[in-house]
C-alpha cells in the first residue's frame, strides 16, 4: 500500500442524547484508576451507561499493566493513590511509546493551582476537582477524546499513529539532523490469508502484528522508538540507526514464532493454505512471513520524509523479490 494514500478515518457511529450532544464513538475505551472501590465502581457504571468500553484498575501499577496490554483512548485517574499516585502514573504513560497516545484526565479532591500545574506538566490533558457532576465529567471526557483523535491521526484498526504522524515523526528527525533508520515492514501472503479465512481473522493478524512491533521496538529501542501503521499490512518503525539490524532480526524471530497460531491446526501442520484464484484454479500459499526494508541516515542524508520512505520501500520490495521466508535488507548506498 503506498505511503501517500489518504489517511484512514475511523468507521464509527455516534449517538445523540436528549440534549443533542454527540455520544462516544463505538469502541472508545476508558481506563478508570482509583483505589476507592466505591468511586471506581460508580465511575464504571456511569461511563458504561454513556456507551464507553470501561476497564478498572485499583492502583497505578495495575493501570500500567492494563494500558500496556491494550492502550485505552483515555485514562481517568485519581491523583491521591498509594504506592504510585496519579502524577507518576501519567508520567510513565507518557514515557512509554505503547501508551503515550492515551488522553489523561486527573481526578482530585484538591483544587490548588500548584497541583493542576504539576498535572499538566507531567502530561495530563485535563484536571477535574471533586465533587463533580456526571454531565460535566462526560463533557470533559468527550472533549479530551476529540482533541486526542485530532492530534493522533491514528489508524482505526490498530490504534497506532497513521500517515500524518508518521510523516511528522520522520520529518522532525530529518530537521533535527539525527542519525536514524526507517524500517518498512510488510506481510507476505496476507491477501491469501484474508481470502481464505475472511476479513475478521485478517484484522486480527494486523492487530497482532501491531502489538508485536510495539513490544519488540520498546524492548530493543525503548522510549525513543516510534511505530506507525501506514494501512493494510504495512507498518513503519523509526529508531536509532545502530539498532535497526537487531530490531529487524528480533521482529522476524518473534513474528515467525507466533504467526502459525493464527492458522487452523491442519493448515499450520502442512505449512500452507489453498485458495482459489479468479479462474477457479487452486493455489497454495505458505504461512505468512514478514519482509522489512531499512533506510538509514548513516551514509546518506534525506531532505524530505518521502525520500527516506521511498528508499525503505525499495529495500522492502528487494527483500521480497530475492529472499524466501521472513527477511530484511538495509540500504548501504551513500548520497
Amino acid at each position: 500500500m503506498p505511503f501517500g494514500m489518504e489517511l484512514e478515518t475511523a468507521v464509527a457511529t455516534t449517538a445523540d442524547d436528549e440534549e443533542g450532544r454527540v455520544g462516544p464513538r463505538r469502541g472508545e475505551s476508558i481506563l478508570v484508576v482509583d483505589d476507592d472501590p466505591f468511586i471506581a465502581r460508580l465511575l464504571e457504571i456511569e461511563l458504561r451507561a454513556a456507551g464507553y468500553d470501561v476497564r478498572v484498575a485499583n492502583d497505578g501499577e495495575r493501570a500500567l499493566e492494563l494500558a500496556r496490554e491494550r492502550c485505552p483512548e483515555l485514562v481517568l485517574a485519581d491523583v491521591m493513590m498509594p504506592n504510585m499516585d496519579g502524577f507518576e502514573l501519567t508520567r510513565r504513560l507518557r514515557q512509554d511509546s505503547r501508551t503515550a497516545s492515551a488522553a489523561v484526565i486527573m481526578l482530585t479532591a484538591r483544587g490548588l493551582s500548584a497541583d493542576k500545574l504539576e498535572g499538566f506538566a507531567v502530561g495530563a490533558d485535563d484536571y477535574i476537582v471533586k465533587p463533580f457532576d456526571t454531565p460535566e465529567l462526560l463533557a470533559r471526557i468527550r472533549g479530551a477524546l476529540r482533541r486526542s483523535r485530532e492530534m493522533r491521526a491514528q489508524s482505526p484498526l490498530t490504534g497506532l499513529p497513521g500517515n500524518v504522524r508518521i510523516a511528522e515523526e520522520i520529518q522532525a528527525r530529518i530537521e533535527a539532523g539525527k542519525t536514524f533508520a526507517i524500517l518498512y515492514a510488510d506481510l507476505d501472503h496476507f491477501k491469501a490469508y484474508n481470502d481464505h479465512y475472511g476479513f475478521m481473522r485478517g484484522d486480527e493478524v494486523i492487530r497482532t502484528t501491531a502489538r508485536l512491533l510495539q513490544d519488540v521496538t520498546f524492548e530493543i529501542v525503548g522510549h525513543d522508538g516510534f511505530v506507525g501503521h501506514v494501512g493494510g499490512d504495512d507498518f513503519v518503525i523509526v529508531c536509532d540507526a545502530a539498532l535497526a539490524p537487531v530490531l529487524a532480526e528480533r521482529i522476524i524471530e518473534r513474528f515467525d514464532a507466533c504467526i502459525g497460531d493464527l492458522y487452523d491446526p491442519a493448515d499450520r501442520a502442512r505449512g500452507y493454505i489453498e485458495v482459489e484464484d479468479r479462474r477457479g484454479e487452486v493455489q497454495r500459499f505458505p504461512i505468512a512471513t514478514i519482509s522489512i526494508g531499512i533506510a538509514t541516515t548513516e551514509r546518506r542524508r534525506f531532505g524530505h520524509y518521502a525520500e527516506a520512505v521511498a528508499v525503505a520501500t525499495e529495500m522492502k520490495a528487494y527483500t521480497k523479490r530475492t529472499c524466501e521466508g521472513s527477511s530484511w535488507a538495509v540500504d548501504r548506498r551513500s548520497s
